[in-house]
Parts: C-alpha cells; sequence; structure tokens
C-alpha cells in the first residue's frame, strides 16, 4: 500500500511539473539587454525572444519611459516594444511585465537604464592627428590560451590550418599595448570581435551570430570593455569593425526569423549571389534590377543579406552600434562594405550615430580606384541625385592603389612614375573632406604591402613617406613594421596567409616581433624606421593639420610640402636609380628662401643656399624646413 502511494504521489508530481512547464513563460532575449539616460534620441525599440509570446501585453511603469506600442510580427515567438524616454528619465531599473489574456503577469524583466560617463556624448573619434594600427585579433597575440576551446562553439584553434583559429585574443590585445604606443600609433582597428560562430573560416569575423556578445574565443564583453579602457589610458582609440550588410549563417536568429524578410531571398534554397556592380548605386542611368542584383544578393551562401529596408531590423542595427559606441567607450568605427547595405538605411546608421556623439568619426569601406564613387559617401558631399550621407570618412583605396603602381612603374619617355599618385591626388576636389580619408599601404584584404612592391626595401620605405606625408589619416597593417609577406607569389592574394600569425605572439615561437628576437636585420631596421616615422608624424601637428602643395613630377622626382605659421616639411620622392641633385629654384614658391633643411628621420643637415640638395637614389626623404 505504501508502494502504490509513493507511486502515485510521484505521478501526480510530474503531471503537475509537466502542467507548469506548459503553462510557463520563458523570455530569452531582450535586445539590447539595457540602455542609457539621456541619450538624444527619445525613442529606443526592444526586440524580446521567446517561444510562443506573442499573445502577451507588456507594461512598464516608470517615470520618463512610455511604452508607445508592442509590435507583433508573422513570428509567434517575437515582440517589439517601441518607448519614448524623457528628456529627463531618471539612470535606474524598472520591470517590464508581460501578461497573458487574463491579465495575469507571467513573466517580468528588470530592465535598467544606465548613466552615461561624463561627456560621453562629446567623445572625440580618430582623426587627422590619429595613426591606425590595423590588427587581426586571432593572428596578433594569444594571451589567455583557456579559451582555444570553447565547448559551446562549433570550431576550436588549429594553427596548423591558415583559414582556422590560431588563438588570439583580448588579453594578447591588452598584453601588447605597450609595444603598439612605443611605435607611436594612437588607434587601433581591430577586425571584428562579435560572436562568429560558424563551422569553420570563422576567425576572420565577419559573419556575426550574435551582435551583442563579443566571440568567447577572443574574451567576455567585459574583456573587451577593459581592453579600450587601457587603451584609452595610453592615449590610444578603439575602432570597432562593424557590418550591417551582412551575418553569419548560424546567427542565432537564422532559424526563427522575426519576418520572412527579414533576410533577403529566405524562401529560396539557393541565394541569389550580389553581382557587386557598386556603380549601379551612382549610375543615374542604373535599372532597379541591377540595383537589385548588387545590393540585396547575398556575398556567399554562408552569409545572409540583411534586408535594411525592414524598419525592425533597420532600427536593430542602429540601435546595436550605438549601444557598442556608449558600452564599450570607443573611438570610432569602420564600417564594411560599405556601398551594399540599401543607401537610404545607411544614411540613417549615420545620421544617427553622428547625431549622438557629434565629434565621432566612422570611416566606411568603398572598395574601388574611382574617387567619384568614394566621394560620394562623405559627409557634405553633394551629390547630383540628392543623396546625403553622414558618414565622415572614407578608406582611400583610390591613393593607395596609385601609390602601389607608382612605386612599381619603370621610368618611361615622355612620362613621370609618379604621376599616377599625383593626378589621383589632384582629384581631391571631388572630396568634401580629403583630410578626414583613412590612407594605407595595404590591409587585411589586399596583398602584403611587401609583397606589392616586389619586396624592394628602398620603395617600401618611400611609400611609407608618402603616407606619412600626405592628407588623411594613415592606417598600418600589423606586421608591415617588420615587412611581413607571403613567400609564394602564387599565394599573395590567399588571405588565411597574408593575415598570417605575427611572430612572438606565441608561446614557442622561434621569432619574437616584439623583443627583436630572430628578426632579420632588415627587418630590425624596418621596425626601426616605421617607429620613427610614426612617432614624428605623431608628435608634429603640421602633419595632421597642415597645408599641402605638391609640385608635380619633374625628371622622376615629386616634391610634396606640409605647413603652417610655426612648421614647415618637404618630402622628395626620387624614382631615379643614382643619387640625384634637385634643383630647388622650382620649389621657391613655398620654400621662399629657406637656407637649410634636417632629416626627421636621421637628423642629416642640408645646406639650402646654393639652391640645389642632393638626395639619394630610390628614396623618400622627410626634410624639416628652417
Amino acid at each position: 500500500m505504501r508502494n502504490i502511494k509513493s507511486v502515485l504521489i510521484t505521478l501526480l508530481f510530474a503531471i503537475s511539473s509537466a502542467v507548469m512547464a506548459k503553462s510557463s513563460t520563458v523570455i530569452d532575449r531582450v535586445e539590447p539587454a539595457f540602455w542609457w539616460a539621456g541619450m538624444v534620441h527619445p525613442e529606443l525599440q526592444l526586440l524580446v525572444h521567446g517561444d510562443d509570446i506573442s499573445n502577451l501585453n507588456a507594461t512598464i511603469n516608470y517615470d520618463g519611459v512610455t511604452l508607445d506600442q508592442t509590435i507583433k510580427v508573422e513570428n509567434p515567438n517575437y515582440l517589439f516594444l517601441n518607448l519614448t524616454l524623457a528628456k529627463d528619465v531618471k539612470a535606474g531599473s524598472f520591470p517590464i511585465e508581460f501578461k497573458n489574456t487574463k491579465g495575469k503577469v507571467v513573466f517580468t524583466y528588470t530592465y535598467e537604464l544606465k548613466e552615461r560617463r561624463k561627456d560621453s556624448a562629446a567623445r572625440e573619434g580618430f582623426n587627422k592627428s590619429d595613426i591606425m594600427y590595423l590588427i587581426t585579433p586571432d593572428r596578433w597575440v594569444n594571451g589567455d590560451e583557456s579559451n582555444d576551446k570553447v565547448p559551446s562553439m562549433r570550431e576550436d584553434v588549429n594553427r596548423s590550418l591558415e583559414g582556422g583559429r590560431h588563438g588570439g585574443d583580448i588579453q594578447g590585445l591588452v598584453n601588447s599595448l605597450d609595444y603598439i604606443d612605443e611605435m607611436g600609433f594612437t588607434a587601433i582597428w581591430v577586425n571584428p570581435l562579435l560572436e562568429n560562430d560558424m563551422d569553420s573560416y570563422s576567425y576572420h569575423g565577419y559573419s556575426t551570430t550574435d551582435y551583442y556578445k563579443i566571440d568567447a574565443h577572443y574574451g567576455s564583453n567585459e574583456d573587451y570593455v577593459n581592453f579600450v579602457a587601457e587603451a584609452n589610458k595610453k592615449g590610444i582609440k578603439i575602432i570597432m569593425d562593424m557590418i550591417e550588410n551582412h551575418c553569419g549563417l548560424n546567427h542565432w536568429w537564422t532559424n526563427d526569423l522575426p519576418t520572412k524578410d527579414w533576410y533577403h531571398y529566405s524562401d529560396m534554397k539557393e541565394k541569389p549571389v550580389t553581382s557587386h556592380q557598386r556603380v549601379t548605386v551612382a549610375d543615374p542611368y542604373a535599372t532597379e534590377a541591377d540595383k537589385a542584383r548588387h545590393s540585396d544578393g547575398w556575398f556567399v551562401q554562408s552569409m545572409p543579406d540583411l534586408n535594411q529596408k525592414n524598419p525592425l531590423l533597420a532600427n536593430y542595427l542602429i540601435q546595436n552600434s550605438i549601444w557598442w559606441v556608449e558600452y564599450a567607450n570607443l573611438g570610432g568605427i569602420r564600417q564594411d562594405t560599405y556601398p551594399y547595405p540599401d543607401p537610404d538605411f545607411m544614411t540613417e546608421w549615420t545620421r544617427r550615430i553622428m547625431q549622438e556623439y557629434p565629434n565621432f568619426n566612422i570611416v566606411g569601406e568603398e572598395w574601388t580606384s574611382n574617387p567619384a564613387l568614394v566621394s560620394r559617401w562623405q559627409k557634405g558631399k553633394e551629390n547630383q541625385n540628392g543623396y546625403v550621407s553622414y558618414c565622415p570618412s572614407m578608406m582611400d583605396f583610390p591613393i593607395q592603389e596609385a601609390l602601389i603602381n607608382s612605386l612599381n612603374k619603370e621610368a618611361a619617355q615622355y612620362t613621370q612614375t609618379f604621376n599616377e599618385v599625383y593626378e589621383k591626388l589632384a582629384m581631391d576636389f571631388l572630396y568634401s573632406d580629403p583630410a578626414n580619408l583613412v590612407t594605407f599601404p595595404d590591409n587585411h584584404d589586399t596583398p602584403r604591402y611587401w609583397n606589392q612592391i616586389n619586396e624592394d626595401f628602398d620603395l617600401y620605405k618611400m611609400g611609407l613617406v608618402y603616407i606619412y606625408t600626405t592628407r588623411g589619416i594613415p592606417q598600418i597593417f600589423y606586421g608591415t613594421e617588420i615587412l611581413m609577406g607571403v613567400d609564394d607569389e602564387t599565394q599573395h592574394h590567399n588571405h588565411g596567409l597574408i593575415r598570417e600569425d605575427f611572430p612572438g605572439g606565441w608561446k614557442g615561437d622561434k621569432v619574437n616581433a616584439f623583443t627583436g628576437e630572430g628578426l632579420t636585420a632588415q627587418q630590425k631596421e624596418a621596425q626601426e624606421f616605421m617607429k620613427k616615422l610614426t612617432n614624428f608624424r605623431k608628435n608634429n601637428p603640421v602633419l595632421h593639420t597642415g597645408e599641402l602643395k605638391h609640385f608635380s613630377p619633374y625628371k622622376e622626382v615629386y616634391v610634396m610640402f606640409r605647413y603652417n605659421d610655426s612648421t614647415k616639411i618637404m618630402s622628395i620622392f626620387n624614382k631615379n636609380k643614382q643619387e640625384t641633385k634637385v634643383d630647388l629654384g622650382h620649389y621657391q614658391e613655398v620654400l621662399k628662401g629657406a637656407t637649410k633643411a634636417t632629416d626627421a628621420l636621421t637628423g642629416k643637415t642640408y645646406d639650402l643656399s646654393n639652391g640645389t640638395i642632393t638626395v639619394p637614389a630610390v628614396s623618400g626623404t622627410m626634410l624639416i624646413v628652417e
């Protein structure tokens, strides 16, 4: 009898538990999970996710917060709450109560409005005074081996795979801040750190699977905030790499999309691939079909193309970007594949960010050698079709390509090897603010600079002197300072090799670029050259904001000046293969009778009083004119 009672009690408990489980409501996501009081834009939209929650009604009772609308979509697992925050709303926590059709509270989420950092809205983004250092974090430094294996993630570290994860992480970034600071860099652009839980090739970071979470192989959200804080202590700004165009196929919402049009072509098994015809966005004669083929097509089948014309998704992405700026205390954003998302969305995305942070900076990637296409995206540009952008900066791919071509070109009759970069710079009239462009010799997508100039050390130095003299904000890819390159000429475009491990970032590395151990004499010279050049630019405002004058190339010599009321820099680029005597008479418009100059990097002095200066063969000489 006692056994029967025991069985009955167990059975009743199981039935009761099943009923409770069936009737219980669990909301597993509210995004953004928290926000801030005192933001400029008064509206806040919350994405709420949980099983079968569309029949719930949310209520909020907190001074200064109004729940204006609850949006129910075709997927019953989502609710979108539109809130208005009063200008004087106080920081604090409050409950969001979710009630069933009978008015019973079935779930409560405690939401927090945080207090903003002092002067957060007035933060200064990266600017003309900065020199960026670009890092692919997985290939930089493994500072915490405990995150090499993450049981919840699909791909673990395997350094033997050129396209695999190698183990670099946020702690490695923190550990190397002294090196970056000593080299003279004042801003770090880090390739994406958000979760990329893809089955393979996940190290590159451009297949986001959670927009509010740092990838566990790199660390945690808190680790990232700490990294930014430690960098800021050294006067280094952190630039976050963001992607609004696409996400990763393993994003948590892929199999549970809020709406059918969240992704382009979500109803098709084989997704149309983008045409990459970026010119259609500007083409006054382009068809709507061609524009859609470019904007709506997927990059690859593992990267869903996001439909920013969906207002819920658009707002989600805008709020997410602002959230990271405020939460992590960012000093800038680099926006991937800038001309691929819906152009009107990009207008609103940049407008909202710059509305919150008027002194902030965003640099967009428009990979083309045509400055007319790059310039149309920059804030202040008056476009023929009336398109308005609020993006302050763009990557200067036109100058990058022209510089490489000019460095590599052989002298020929009736032309000058530096004509291409000279003429490209002369097209700055197309830009609203050319001095705010980001200039660079290479990046994580191009072949290594060392390979592009065919491992010629003289051209290497000449090109860097140009990047550091001309207008704009220089960006250097990690390893350029030690001549990192790909030995096999057939593999120069292999991304897994372009983004190879920085020597010294892993225990047991035989070469250590941080200490110099194992570097060749030429690598050490290159590193020292970069260090002197970077610190010289860092400490000389004339190279940040000074006026620029250049003289058309003549007899294989190209001269550029930067000057202000107190300082004058003269950079002479000599492509002749022999030491060259330069007649200074042609440059008196800027020299104005100056009689002395000092090499900014070597300290060598030059007497200019006899009207000539002799410069080394194939060289870039940066002079301080006195």
